[in-house]
């Protein structure tokens, strides 16, 4: 399956997951939205003992949430990024630009207070590298652990402001290139972001 049909159908579970939930009126409040900005900060990675910066970038998450009691629920996560991973490797340093997405899903524990509502979650997802007119370079799918927590400020009934770090751990793509072959490593992605979100 190419990676354009692997989005293609992740993104159209997650609606028929969110859908069944849209239109149950009598569970108002316990399903949210969000859309947040965030920024990427990827740990260097080598198959040296030098490390090599990693880059920084930015993108944008979408989420959905749904509550089964005032504490405990799940959601569901579809992320994009533009990201650079920077290897040193014995031909020199190598980094490869590439378009960046991810797509999770954790349990979240809420403590609803008057005015704001901490959280943390824990979860596995995957993302998808997609290489930017890098030569050779493959699309790829590395599976991650997904942790994090924050907290909603409340603007409204319904509106709220949200503040949040998520961390992913996983395996360093190579994209299929014969001089990274091997060179792998497990790295650790830091996403710290602000948004807002509609609770309904």
């Amino acid at each position: 399956m190419s990676g354009k049909k692997f989005l293609i159908a992740v993104v159209a579970g997650m609606a028929s997951i969110a859908l069944p939930a849209l239109a149950q009126s009598e569970d108002s409040g316990k399903n949210e939205v969000s859309v947040q900005a965030f920024g990427s900060f990827v740990k260097s990675t080598t198959d040296t003992s030098a490390p090599t910066p990693a880059s920084t970038n930015g993108g944008v998450l979408g989420s959905y949430r749904r509550f089964f009691s005032d504490h405990s629920g799940i959601e569901v996560n579809y992320g994009y990024a533009l990201n650079t991973q920077d290897y040193l490797s014995t031909n020199g340093t190598v980094g490869v630009r590439n378009y960046s997405h991810e797509i999770s899903g954790a349990y979240v524990l809420r403590l609803p207070l008057a005015h704001f509502t901490p959280f943390v979650l824990a979860g596995v997802g995957a993302l998808v590298f997609e290489p930017n007119n890098f030569q050779g370079a493959d699309l790829q799918t590395r599976a991650a652990g997904v942790y994090g927590g924050g907290a909603d400020l409340k603007i409204s009934r319904h509106v709220f402001m949200r503040a949040e770090y998520r961390g992913f751990i996983y395996d360093s793509p190579t994209y299929s290139l014969t001089n990274l072959a091997g060179a792998d490593r497990v790295t650790h992605r830091a996403e710290p972001s602000i948004g807002f979100g509609y609770r309904f």
